[in-house]
């Protein structure tokens, strides 16, 4: 085992154990109606844990703003890497993925960083 996949495991754990409960919300372009002109848009969920902070009065900038929230997931609990387009669900409150960072070993995603915004 390659010590990144070995970290991808330890954080997975580590989420699973220290984490809040979250729902991840993947969002993907669907099909276009033509008679009501709208896009659906295909979601998937999944059930996901990890850590939930507030970001930092010295972190606000012009992207993130006071009232926003830091999430780390562990990238091994989810299929893709978050975009901007799909939602987390904290408590029944939808949050909107501002931006995202990735904590790589080796070109391997590790953990995913998100900055939310309720």
């Amino acid at each position: 085992m390659t010590i990144s996949k070995s970290l991808q495991k330890t954080a997975s754990k580590l989420m699973e154990k220290f984490g809040g409960a979250l729902t991840y919300r993947r969002v993907s372009g669907g099909a276009y109606n033509a008679s009501t002109g709208a896009i659906t848009e295909t979601v998937t969920d999944y059930n996901l844990r990890g850590v939930l902070q507030d970001v930092k009065a010295r972190e606000v900038n012009e992207l993130i703003q006071a009232g926003d929230k830091r999430l780390t997931i562990a990238a091994a609990d989810v299929a893709n890497a978050p975009t901007p387009a799909d939602k987390v669900l904290i408590a029944s409150v939808v949050h909107q993925i501002i931006s995202v960072a990735t904590t790589e070993q080796d070109n391997t995603a590790i953990t995913y960083e998100l900055i939310l915004r309720a």
